[in-house]
């Protein structure tokens, strides 16, 4: 009883009971775990979401103005030099090859490396 009088005002419970109900419920949600979500307070799970949700946004935008600089790159590549389907073909094959191998860490110092060798 000392530790629910000690606690039961600063977990913002109008009496002792309320928070011992409460206790009551967090214990038999943890002994049934049937949402994982139960032990978390709901302002919290909420505050996670909409900072998921925020930064998704962010990855969004940040993805599309990355597509769009990179169709402006590629149609200057394109409109620049004459490649034939077949060449674009076996390179688009061996990039596949060595992004993977790389695990996407590719730069342009790999490039031109990778095109230095190749001559």
């Amino acid at each position: 009883m000392d530790r629910v009088t000690e606690w039961y005002q600063q977990l913002d419970c109008i009496s002792k009971s309320e928070f011992i109900e409460k206790a009551i419920q967090f214990y038999v949600s943890s002994l049934t775990a049937k949402d994982g979500g139960s032990f978390l307070p709901h302002a919290f799970l909420s505050t996670m979401k909409s900072i998921v949700s925020e930064s998704t946004r962010r990855i969004c935008n940040i993805l599309f103005k990355l597509a769009v600089e990179l169709a402006m790159l590629l149609n200057v590549i394109a409109a620049t030099h004459k490649i034939d389907r077949a060449t674009l073909e076996r390179l688009r094959g061996e990039c596949v090859k060595e992004v993977k191998r790389t695990n996407g860490n590719f730069t342009l110092d790999d490039a031109v490396d990778w095109q230095e060798g190749e001559e």
